[in-house]
């Protein structure tokens, strides 16, 4: 009888040992979800703040309202500044019904004139297609040289006083490092099928015949610059000796000179002059996948042999 009270109670014992057991593991299950779920969101949250998801940056489009896109940084195939997410974004701003002015908001140096070329010609094709929209350019800290290109497609241009505008002009820029090479008993080896090939190459001394096919190729697409300028701008320009040599301006002066219109932000844009003050951000922001992408691509194709530039490429800087 002693002995079937010991099993018993052994028995008992070790069904409350494994109840404890079971209910640690789903204390301890539960725990990691709900620590799993709250870092996910935390993440979320994280991404969304930095601006990493990918898409757009809009707010709820309540009624009617001024469309913003904002054009930062250098304008290249690559960079947040590309045709490839300015167009997208202008498109979505026009095609909007309740979008009754776009402002796109410039702080950019410059860059590639295709891609500069890209945009201008767009913001002339949805101007021209939605004619009762007008499309202000708002310039903040700098509106250079490409970036000036593509301000000039606007309907008006606005500055503030100490705003850094124009610098139309074009250059190629590179180095050369014979000298060096000499000084440290390099011999260069460069082989090529075509007497053209090692054009503007670093390593070799300057080809006379290839430094003048540069200048005019220079002053061709200078002077694709210049008509896009007097295009846009009209009889509101002031030409000058200055105008197109790569020069620029305050923002106060640019507006003596006619290259920008008038003072103003985009709150006072749109609520002033578009007499919409709620602001929708139409801008395409690049998810961190994208950057990531572009960069590896970039990396790749500069490893691999014959990808390499011989020369830095044209800019509108």
């Amino acid at each position: 009888m002693s002995e079937q009270n010991n099993n018993w109670e052994r028995g008992v014992l070790e069904k409350l040992a494994m109840s404890a057991i079971q209910e640690q593991r789903r204390g301890r299950h539960w725990s990691i979800f709900f620590k799993t779920l709250t870092f996910a969101y935390l993440f979320i949250v994280l991404f969304l703040a930095m601006g990493w998801i990918g898409g757009k940056a809009e707010t709820a489009l309540g009624g009617k309202h001024t469309a913003l896109v904002e054009m930062n940084g250098v304008i290249a195939s690559n960079s947040a500044a590309s045709a490839d997410n300015i167009i997208p974004s202008l498109q979505d701003a026009f095609k909007d019904k309740k979008t009754q002015g776009v402002i796109l908001r410039i702080n950019s140096p410059g860059g590639s004139p295709v891609q500069a070329g890209y945009i201008n010609d767009e913001i002339r094709r949805l101007r021209a297609k939605y004619p009762k929209i007008p499309l202000y350019a708002v310039v903040e800290d700098m509106c250079a040289s490409g970036g000036y290109y593509v301000a000039a497609a606007a309907d008006r241009i606005f500055v503030n006083k100490a705003s850094m505008v124009g610098s139309i002009g074009v250059l190629m820029d590179g180095f050369g490092f014979t000298g060096t090479m000499e000084k440290l008993g390099v011999e260069r080896r460069l082989l090529t099928a075509g007497e053209n090939k090692g054009f503007m190459d670093p390593f070799s001394p300057m080809n006379p015949h290839h430094k003048e096919l540069v200048k005019q190729m220079l002053d061709e697409i200078h002077q694709q610059f210049i008509a896009v300028v007097k295009q846009g701008r009209g009889k509101r320009l002031k030409e000058t000796p200055d105008t197109f040599s790569g020069l620029f301006w305050t923002g106060q002066k640019s507006i003596e000179l006619g290259l920008a219109d008038e003072m103003g932000s985009v709150e006072s844009v749109a609520r002033d002059v578009i007499k919409a003050e709620e602001i929708v951000d139409f801008t395409t922001r690049e998810g961190i996948a994208d950057r990531l992408a572009r960069r590896f691509g970039a990396g790749v194709a500069s490893a691999l042999p014959g990808f390499s530039m011989q020369a830095n490429g044209v800019s509108l800087r």
